[in-house]
């Protein structure tokens, strides 16, 4: 699945988004909220490395417990990208084998941004399901962001 938009915000700004933890949380809500399990909850910022969520439907039933696992990077070209090689620890978030989210941010004429989000995901015979569900996630998750990115200073 990928996803190309152009975001209403400087690319310095949408990259402090996509590491915002209040904006993944912003994206992805109603459909899936998110707590944090580390020791003094979520940070302001993500660092690299492992994170330990619980993730629910509509705020209302577990769906498990995952890591998102973060590395950041930056070509000479002046792409910036966050890609997230988690996994899922417990519930139907386990049933995936592959996980690999990857945004991408680079700076488009006129103060604005190429927002790149691609997703592979593998589950084995379940994957063409649990496809269909992710497609139309990522699709909130699109619209949520051309929301949101017109506030991003």
């Amino acid at each position: 699945m990928l996803l190309k938009l152009h975001l209403d915000c400087a690319p310095d700004a949408a990259w402090r988004a996509i590491r915002n933890p209040t904006v993944f949380r912003a994206v992805s809500a109603p459909f899936t909220t998110f707590d944090s399990l580390e020791p003094g909850g979520f940070p302001d910022s993500w660092p690299e490395g492992e994170h330990l969520l619980r993730a629910k439907g509509f705020g209302l039933a577990v769906i498990g417990e995952q890591t998102i696992d973060l590395e950041f990077r930056e070509s000479r070209q002046g792409v910036r990208t966050v890609r997230d090689t988690g996994r899922g620890l417990s519930g139907p978030l386990a049933l995936v084998d592959r996980w690999e989210h990857t945004m991408a941010v680079s700076a488009l004429p006129g103060a604005r941004t190429l927002y790149r989000d691609q997703l592979i995901v593998e589950a084995g015979a379940l994957t063409p399901l649990l496809w269909v569900g992710f497609w139309a996630f990522w699709q909130w998750r699109a619209l949520q962001l051309k929301r949101l990115s017109v506030d991003w200073k």
